[in-house]
């Protein structure tokens, strides 16, 4: 029987990395920086709405768009940007944004349509282009001469085709760590009025910025509100990534096929967790803010190590993640050392040519994951000086 076409392009995918590498970890008992999950819980208030959802009745399914509080929250939220939402009809729940990207794409794209994909890229990405059928083509960050990961605009220019229809923009940017400026979100705006595109926006890390960078949604910028499908959650802002609980805004048009989309993957999620986001989003954020200082503390902490242990820090203004340049230790394959990490020293880090589709301009980066505790990263940190 002839093996359906689809089949060898998901073949290719990071996730069979990462629990390779996981496995790898595990036997070798290894500090495992490679995989952005914090290793502390969200705030208690937010615990405890949780648990009072749970004991209070509400384990069926919610409404299929989401809970009403919930979508309400999340619209006074994005009020915080200037954004202004229908929580009926302009807001979705789903499955993490993980499966909001993947109902987006299967909702707005078909066979015959280009996606532009920027990397290094989340690997999901790649998976939900080709469920759609659609083709992704890539435009790959530079590195600038200050080590920051910019949007090279005339790239980008260059990849639009009659054919393309979307373009999938990740800021902050997971695996690099930058943010993306506001003169590069005006150029992303700019193309896609004047090619008639529409934006998917990734902005789960929203929250998570640091020093000087700030978090500007591309739907805030003129035009693009209804034109840009913007997509969060709850899993980074509030540490709390196993509730996968995201959603969708957009306008009522883009939204409703995207709901078209999601009923038939997922349905509904996470019934008693919603109301538990809703207080989150609503009380919170003061909390919130304390991640970030906390997380900005860790990424000096984790960056200063790496450094004195011989590798090139690149700088980290989002995310859980910084990136640091293996060629100083006298490496030239961070592929190659991150299998050998965790037999050698005892740390596991991800290499970033697993996220690209040209992995030899990213050979000799790797990406460490700071959202862990002081002790952990100190221990990490001790054993990787092991490589000089």
């Amino acid at each position: 029987m002839r093996e359906p076409a689809l089949v060898p392009r998901l073949r290719p995918f990071t996730s069979t990395i990462f629990a390779e590498m996981t496995a790898l970890a595990v036997r070798t008992e290894a500090v495992n920086l490679g995989q952005g999950f914090p290793d502390t819980d969200g705030p208690s208030g937010m615990l405890d709405a949780a648990k009072n959802a749970l004991f209070g009745g509400a384990n069926q399914y919610p409404p299929g768009p989401g809970r009403p509080e919930l979508r309400a929250a999340i619209a006074r939220h994005r009020a915080r940007y200037g954004l202004s939402y229908d929580p009926d009809n302009e807001i979705l729940v789903t499955a993490g944004a993980t499966e909001a990207i993947s109902a987006a794409l299967l909702a707005l794209t078909e066979p015959g349509d280009e996606v532009i994909v920027i990397e290094p890229y989340y690997d999901s990405y790649a998976a939900a282009v080709a469920m759609a059928g659609a083709t992704r083509r890539v435009v790959s960050l530079v590195e600038g001469a200050d080590g920051r990961f910019a949007l090279d605009l005339d790239a980008l220019r260059a990849a639009v085709t009659p054919a393309t229809r979307a373009i999938l923009v990740n800021s902050p940017h997971n695996p690099t760590g930058t943010v993306f400026t506001r003169e590069e979100l005006l150029a992303i705006a700019d193309l896609c009025r004047e090619r008639d595109l529409i934006a998917v926006t990734d902005e789960v890390y929203e929250h998570l910025v640091f020093d000087d960078a700030e978090h500007v949604p591309l739907a805030a910028f003129p035009g693009m509100r209804d034109r840009t499908v913007s997509i969060s959650s709850a899993g980074k802002t509030f540490n709390c990534t196993g509730w996968k609980i995201g959603w969708v805004c957009s306008s009522p048009e883009l939204v409703a096929a995207v709901r078209a989309a999601k009923q038939f993957m997922t349905f509904v999620s996470g019934g008693p967790l919603q109301p538990a986001v809703a207080h989150a989003l609503d009380h919170e954020l003061p909390w919130v803010e304390s991640l970030r200082t906390s997380l900005a503390a860790k990424r000096d902490r984790l960056s200063a190590g790496l450094a004195a242990a011989g590798f090139a820090v690149r700088p980290s203004l989002g995310t859980y993640f910084v990136c640091a340049d293996v060629r100083p230790l006298g490496f030239t394959d961070a592929a190659e050392l991150a299998w050998q990490l965790p037999e050698r020293v005892g740390v596991a880090a991800v290499p970033v040519s697993v996220f690209t589709d040209n992995p030899a301009e990213w050979r000799h980066v790797l990406r460490f994951a700071f959202c862990k505790r002081d002790e952990v990263l100190d221990e990490a940190i001790e054993r990787l000086h092991k490589l000089a």
